[in-house]
């Protein structure tokens, strides 16, 4: 019975063999001579497409069925391109195997305890002249990885795509792919070209490093090129000029400023874009912005300063301040802001009437107009309504 097997297979065998040597002569003469599977039929014709599937399969699962004696139990996992592996502990069941593994079939190792959960190298790296493709979800146990030959190129055995497995030792199936050129491989002459500058978070380059070729420089904001922005690269393969450097651009601590506070944690140096507040003390009015920013050009924008109140020159007549008629003493602390308009009432020198003249308060000081008279004690308690601030105003006409 043994010997009846052994003949069966090596006539089936020979038969297989006979058929795919016939069947790649007869694609050869069609110039199809990459054939049998995957990709390798894109260049056939349809009917020929279908016959290298049909044949491939019915290859495959011939060999299959005749390995009864090393994989009756999982005749699924045979792919015939198993690579030698190391095989985990033998099973029937799962409860043959630990808690985490399971009893799988695996290639050439048939049931065996796996733990489905590990997975293969992936991704692997770039191949020579060849791509990769997972062709499951995850590169984990019982998975297709594809790889196919780039245009041009194909396997020692004729073909130019491949099956790979990923095994129960967490090594994919089969030998190392290698795909080499139909025709001779054109001679690659490499470019010259200039070096580049070395790595630099602050220094950026755009352009083209051969011969001939400009390249920009570009500093990373908050910084400052120290150098030329542009270079030529020689055929002597040196640049035109040295490449330039990337500064950083910080500010100085901020002067303090009279009679206010700086609201700002104290660095030694601030970065370009920092910014940092003022207020003033009581009494004090602050003149420009509240805040002031560090510029690229390691300055600050302009600062503010706190100015002085200014105490109205005034006692016994009304001033017009912010639109409205008061009295002097009716002003809180009798003072007004810096940059404050006041009006003062004025005597016409001939007529029994009055006119304004305007003086701004600057820091502190408030001068009285020269045609402003304040009056006398007598004036102010006797004839109130006689006071400059209180007689009509002039005509237009009286003012040319």
């Amino acid at each position: 019975m043994v010997n009846c097997i052994v003949f069966l297979r090596y006539q089936i065998n020979a038969a297989l063999v006979t058929i795919r040597d016939l069947f790649k002569k007869y694609l050869k003469n069609l110039n199809y001579y990459k054939l049998l599977t995957g990709s390798v039929c894109v260049s056939a014709h349809l009917y020929v497409k279908r016959m290298c599937a049909f044949l491939h399969i019915f290859y495959v699962s011939v060999h299959a069925y005749l390995k009864v004696d090393a994989t009756e139990q999982c005749p699924e996992r045979i792919l015939g391109n198993e690579r030698r592996q190391t095989c985990p502990k033998k099973c029937q069941q799962d409860k043959d195997c630990g808690n985490k593994r399971q009893c799988l079939c695996d290639g050439q190792c048939v049931l065996s305890c796996v733990a489905p959960g590990r997975t293969c190298p992936w991704p692997l790296p770039p191949g020579k002249n060849f791509d990769l493709a997972l062709l499951s979800p995850s590169p984990s146990f019982s998975a297709l990885l594809e790889v196919c030959c780039k245009p041009g190129f194909t396997m020692r055995n004729e073909l130019d795509t491949t099956i790979r497995r990923c095994q129960g030792d967490r090594q994919w199936s089969g030998d190392e792919p290698v795909c080499t050129g139909l025709a001779a491989e054109p001679v690659l002459v490499p470019e010259v070209s200039c070096s580049l500058p070395d790595d630099d978070d602050l220094l950026s380059v755009q352009g083209n490093a051969t011969v001939g070729s400009t390249i920009q420089y570009q500093c990373a904001p908050g910084s400052v090129l120290i150098g030329n922005s542009e270079n030529i690269c020689h055929e002597n393969q040196m640049w035109q000029y040295p490449h330039p450097i990337c500064r950083r651009v910080v500010c100085p601590p901020p002067k303090e400023v009279e009679r206010g506070h700086l609201v700002a944690a104290q660095r030694p140096e601030y970065e370009v874009g920092g910014t940092i507040y003022y207020l003033c003390k009581n009494n004090f009015l602050l003149d420009g912005p509240n805040q002031v920013t560090c510029l690229p050009n390691g300055t600050w924008s302009a600062e503010p300063a706190c100015r002085v109140r200014c105490p109205v020159p005034a006692q016994r007549s009304r001033v017009i301040v912010g639109g409205v008629k008061r009295w002097p003493y009716d002003l809180t602390d009798g003072v007004v802001a810096h940059g404050e308009n006041v009006k003062f009432f004025c005597k016409h020198p001939e007529k029994l009437c009055s006119f304004t003249a305007t003086e701004v308060c600057v820091d502190g000081q408030l001068k009285q107009p020269s045609c402003y008279l304040d009056p006398t004690w007598l004036q102010f308690k006797l004839f109130p309504h006689r006071l400059v601030s209180e007689i009509n105003p002039c005509d237009p006409a009286d003012l040319q």
